[in-house]
């Protein structure tokens, strides 16, 4: 545990820039899974999914919590993925 006044505030503003952090990150995986069984079913509402799940990525790596190369890599699989899934 820090002793100095600042480190003490230091470690408050992590902990809650980590939570914040986790949360986010959770989402986003949350939105990935769902547009990829989306994906899976055939759904017709898989072309929403995929906007919905863009937007996330971008949020994400927008507030670095994903890098953004991460983030354009991933936007890239997503829309190759939903391409295949149309061309079929």
């Amino acid at each position: 545990m820090p002793n100095i006044k600042s480190s003490v505030k230091r470690v408050k503003i992590n902990t809650a820039k980590r939570m914040r952090n986790r949360i986010k990150k959770s989402e986003l995986k949350t939105t990935l899974r769902n547009f990829r069984e989306a994906l899976d079913a055939k759904s017709p509402e898989t072309p929403e999914m995929l906007k919905i799940a863009i937007k996330k990525v971008d949020q994400a790596a927008a507030r670095n919590i994903i890098h953004k190369n991460a983030a354009s890599r991933k936007k890239s699989q997503l829309q190759k993925a939903f391409a295949a899934m149309k061309a079929e």
